[in-house]
């Protein structure tokens, strides 16, 4: 009996140990990286305004009087003492409404929807250059978000300063996915306002790179799948650690009764 009890216990032992091993291959990011002399950045961060995005237009030019109309609140910083003498406006920001508008001072209703910050800039500067000389327009999103969700250590909606954000950042701004996250088959769903995208990553691969997700928009919503292992853990019967308490207290039992 004696005999029998110490090979199940030596069973039970490599099975755990052999559970306990878990391959390289399946936690480690970026895995074939090392294999790249160099990795060529091909995409582009083409972020496009959306409705509900808060902009911050800010109208600089030489003189402040000039800019001040086309400015929310009419401009009320005092000019810089910079090289070039270009004075700058107070920010505040115009909500972008559903249907793709905004309403600025002097231009009007403007459609912004579908443009990214540069063509709306070069836009605005083309409209202004009818009234003031050599405008410039800086324009920031000021509510930009994302949300990440699933097997990360800190699941949430999270308010970025700027529009350049990385995937990677967003797990970093999340905590990290967890041992139990599926890194082969990671979601991003993106907003296009008319339409939802989606696409899996599998982010052990350095290509993942030169996604066309690899660079975040506004909205847009990182899932961090389960692997089988938590999925199995999730539907684990909560009686079972009691079944395996009143198996071992028998087998205590019986190596006692057959000594």
């Amino acid at each position: 009996m004696k005999g029998f009890v110490a090979k199940v216990l030596l069973l039970l032992m490599i099975m755990v140990l052999g559970a306990s091993c878990v391959s390289r291959k399946r936690i480690v990011y970026f895995r074939d990286l090392e294999e790249r002399k160099a990795l060529v950045d091909s995409v582009q961060n083409t972020f496009k305004i959306q409705p509900d995005d808060l902009l911050s237009i800010e109208v600089s030019a030489y003189d402040l009087n000039a800019v001040r109309p086309f400015n929310l609140g009419g401009g009320s910083r005092l000019p810089t003492d910079g090289p070039s003498g270009a004075t700058t406006s107070t920010q505040q920001g115009y909500l972008t409404a559903q249907d793709g508008t905004i309403n600025m001072p002097v231009l009007g209703t403007i459609k912004v929807a579908g443009l990214t910050r540069a063509e709306l800039s070069d836009l605005l500067v083309k409209r202004i250059s009818e009234y003031v000389i050599s405008p410039i327009v800086t324009i920031r999103i000021m509510n930009f978000r994302v949300s990440v969700l699933g097997e990360v250590g800190n699941p949430g909606t999270f308010n970025v300063q700027g529009e350049r954000l990385t995937l990677p950042e967003a797990l970093g701004l999340a905590g990290d996915m967890t041992l139990f996250g599926r890194r082969d088959n990671l979601l991003v769903i993106r907003d296009n306002g008319t339409t939802k995208d989606y696409k899996y990553l599998d982010i052990r691969e350095s290509s993942f790179l030169n996604s066309d997700y690899y660079y975040l928009q506004q909205n847009d919503v990182v899932y961090v799948e389960p692997n089988y292992a938590q999925i199995q853990g999730s539907s684990f019967n909560r009686n079972t650690t009691l079944y395996f308490s009143i198996i071992s207290l028998l087998i205590s039992v019986l190596v006692i009764a057959f000594k």
